[in-house]
């Protein structure tokens, strides 16, 4: 028995191997959980198949989280097929590569609206759709980053985001509450994703986390999975509106250690 045997969990927003969204179900497959998988967009079916005949998945479905109308179908579809959900797993975010370089000020009003519609409207819409299916004990779970809460280079218009999606799972988790939905965040450490490398300036940052986090390691996909198991199974029962960081202790640093700038600088 694994600690999700019995559950059904829709992973939006997996892309490739290298996602996190990859690290968190085959960390689900592992705990038994009954897996579905739901993908941005034709380019990448040719990825996101062949990694769900991987782990058995057969519920493989597209869904533009910009139309209100494809959540509605994705939702009826896995109303078909599961029945009910016991886990929603949102690892979607979006700016246009233009948004993530230079001065935050130089964003524009339609990549603004973008990045806010993309990476975090699509959470509250989907939670709003899959609401209804939505058993008692349940969890949703979407994925951030420390930049919403301090200046992270370059990561402008996606901090701004970011903060945005923290309020928001705060928001739903009061919500969904009264009928035993719990609703928290993974804010991960840099991790080498398709949409992290567009960030520019991103290798480098990736580079001195290392040295400048308490533990000296860099976090993995399947660090984020166990995470992620812990706070959708029962183990969590009652955690939610939380931000769970998994960065190495990144997190709690003021200031960072003179002799780790030190080694960072002559790496």
């Amino acid at each position: 028995m694994g600690l999700l045997t019995g559950k059904n969990a829709l992973i939006f927003g997996l892309a490739n191997d290298r996602s996190i969204a990859w690290g968190i179900a085959q960390a689900f497959a592992r705990e038994g959980a009954n897996l579905g998988f739901s993908y941005a967009g034709d380019m990448l079916e040719k990825r996101v198949r062949p990694l769900a005949a991987q782990l058995g998945v057969n519920f493989v479905e597209q869904c533009d989280v910009a139309s209100d109308e494809q959540i509605a179908a994705v939702t009826e579809k896995a109303r078909s097929h599961f029945g009910e959900i016991d886990i929603l797993v949102h690892s979607i975010g979006f700016a246009n590569k233009d948004e993530l370089q230079g001065k935050f000020y130089n964003t524009s009003r339609a990549g603004f609206h973008l990045a806010m519609d993309i990476s975090v409207y699509s959470f509250v819409g989907l939670a709003k759709a899959f609401q209804p299916l939505m058993r008692r004990g349940g969890a949703m779970l979407t994925l951030t980053y420390y930049g919403s809460v301090k200046v992270a280079p370059n990561y402008n218009m996606m901090g701004v985001a970011k903060a945005a999606l923290e309020a928001s799972t705060r928001y739903l988790a009061s919500d969904l509450g009264e009928q035993g939905v719990r609703v928290n965040a993974i804010s991960a450490g840099p991790v080498r994703t398709l949409a992290a490398m567009g960030v520019s300036g991103f290798r480098e940052m990736h580079k001195n986390f290392v040295e400048l986090s308490p533990l000296h390691e860099n976090i993995s996909i399947e660090d984020c999975g166990n995470a992620a198991v812990y706070l959708c199974s029962d183990w969590a029962a009652h955690v939610t509106g939380e931000i769970h960081y998994v960065d190495s202790g990144y997190n709690i640093m003021a200031a960072p250690d003179p002799q780790a700038l030190k080694a960072a600088k002559a790496g």
